[in-house]
């Protein structure tokens, strides 16, 4: 039986001749990278919970502050310097205020026939460059670290076959959210998405950044293109050569298989509060903004701003509207000064900010308002994800229960043990939904939920899945747990 690229790319650093979806083995990682949201916390781990920490290979690390730069608090301030110096410590390759993570990896490090590892769930991108990254957290992170191994369980590959070319003013943005929103925003779950067909040879490493970027909205795994002369020319340009150039076996076993034709995608917008809300632009004409964003590590990089410069060029940004403007990288920033992009920006009245993750992050630069409206090329478009920020749900059942009279709380505890597996793997999917959305959950059971607020239809569609699962009397420790708080936060 053939392999897909993902699974060779894994059997590769697996040491064995062929894997198949469901297996799990033990792999040598090439890179590791985590950025200043949680490396921090891998350090602590480093350093308080390991009787002997040591580095398998520092040459594999890398660290690069992109979240909050300049940082935002003191706080923040903190946390960047603990990973400053851990880096400096440890002679690890350090990166602060020269772009976005994966934009710096892409640049840098990323080589054909790899596999990273990444704490930070757009990992995937890499596979614009045949590479197979994914996000991993910080546990995962720091096993990698101290071992320069992992454990990976095999995806399912499904295929994208793309057909034609997109049209003019039609972009790579514009597909993965068609992808999307016809798939569903988790309709890849723990899958690989292959991009192929004569349409993905079409595509810059650009646009391929962009599609396997958005991967992991979908719920993938990783998002990969083949190494073809385009992507071997970028690698070339960047002073680097392949570790391997794989391509998917003809009797290759998919999972699935969709075919887009690309001169048939229009321009999209996903509306709040779900990647998978996709509707054609035009629909959206006539809403008033308040800021507009152009960059993250999505659509930040030169063609992206080229672009925003033509549109914008001879005209001025409204009065009332701000217009952030925020290049991937430093890299990319130059080139736009070089090119006179800068200054058309901001004769047109733009905010243009240092490379970094900026209003994407929607923490230290460009937070709107209540009430206001953002429109992003940002990764993401969740309640609270550049504005205020969406109740989270916090967890001490135990404590709770010391305040019920002791046959309640006797009785009710019996209840809870012997739901306990259920219910933690339950719950935990509340906070996904509490987080992200119904929409990351399960989309097709929208349809059931009633005709009011958005912010209701998930509370009411979360508590009557969890009435459905939990039982009567968990849903009672629910409750009660819930009732103990003056908010979720």
């Amino acid at each position: 039986m053939g392999m897909t690229i993902a699974e060779k790319i894994i059997a590769a650093a697996a040491g064995v001749d062929s894997v198949k979806p469901g297996d799990i083995y033990t792999v040598s990682l090439d890179h590791l990278m985590s950025n200043d949201g949680t490396t921090h916390l891998t350090v602590d781990m480093y350093n308080n919970k390991l009787k002997n920490p040591h580095i398998a290979d520092t040459k594999k690390l890398v660290l690069i502050v992109d979240h909050n730069v300049p940082s935002d608090s003191p706080k923040t301030a903190a946390s960047q310097k603990k990973m400053r110096d851990f880096a400096r410590e440890n002679n690890i390759d350090f990166w602060e205020g020269k772009g976005v993570c994966h934009q710096i990896m892409i640049e840098n490090y990323v080589r054909p026939g790899q596999l990273i590892f990444g704490a930070d769930s757009h990992t995937c991108s890499y596979g614009a460059l045949g590479a197979f990254g994914t996000g991993v957290g910080c546990t995962d992170f720091l096993y990698g670290m101290v071992t320069g191994t992992s454990w990976v369980m095999v995806p399912e590959t499904v295929k994208f076959n793309l057909t034609g070319k997109l049209p003019e003013g039609v972009y790579a943005r514009d597909l993965i959210l068609t992808i999307i929103g016809e798939i569903g925003a988790n309709g890849c779950n723990y899958q690989a998405m292959e991009f192929t067909g004569e349409g993905a040879r079409t595509l810059s490493i650009s646009d391929r950044m962009a599609l396997c970027n958005m991967a992991v909205e979908a719920g993938a795994k990783t998002g990969i293109f083949e190494a073809d002369d385009k992507a071997l020319e970028y690698l070339k340009e960047h002073g680097r050569e392949p570790k391997a150039v794989y391509h998917s076996d003809p009797d290759a076993v998919y999972a699935r298989e969709y075919t887009f034709d690309l001169s048939k995608v229009r321009p999209v917008v996903a509306k709040p509060d779900f990647v998978d809300n996709v509707v054609p632009a035009e629909e959206t004409c006539g809403i008033k903004i308040n800021e507009a964003f152009l960059g993250s590590c999505n659509n930040g990089r030169i063609e992206d701003l080229r672009v925003g410069a033509e549109v914008i060029k001879g005209k001025k940004v409204a009065e009332g509207v701000r217009f952030l403007v925020v290049p991937a990288s430093q890299t990319i920033y130059r080139q736009a000064l070089k090119e006179g992009l800068i200054d058309i920006f901001m004769e047109a009245g733009a905010i243009v900010m240092n490379p970094n993750c900026s209003v994407c992050w929607g923490s230290c630069q460009g937070v709107i308002g209540e009430n206001e409206v953002l429109i992003s090329t940002g990764t993401r478009n969740f309640k609270g994800r550049a504005g205020i920020r969406a109740p989270r749900f916090t967890w001490d059942l135990r404590q709770q229960l010391l305040h019920l009279p002791l046959q309640v709380r006797s009785q009710l505890l019996t209840e809870y043990k012997s739901f306990r597996k259920d219910l933690n793997n339950i719950f935990r999917n509340y906070q996904r939904m509490i987080r992200f959305g119904v929409g990351s959950y399960n989309r097709a059971d929208r349809k059931h939920l009633p005709d009011d607020t958005e912010r209701n239809k998930q509370e009411i569609y979360i508590w009557k899945h969890l009435q459905e699962k939990c039982g009567y009397l968990v849903m009672i420790l629910i409750r009660i747990s819930l009732s103990r708080r003056s908010t979720l936060h």
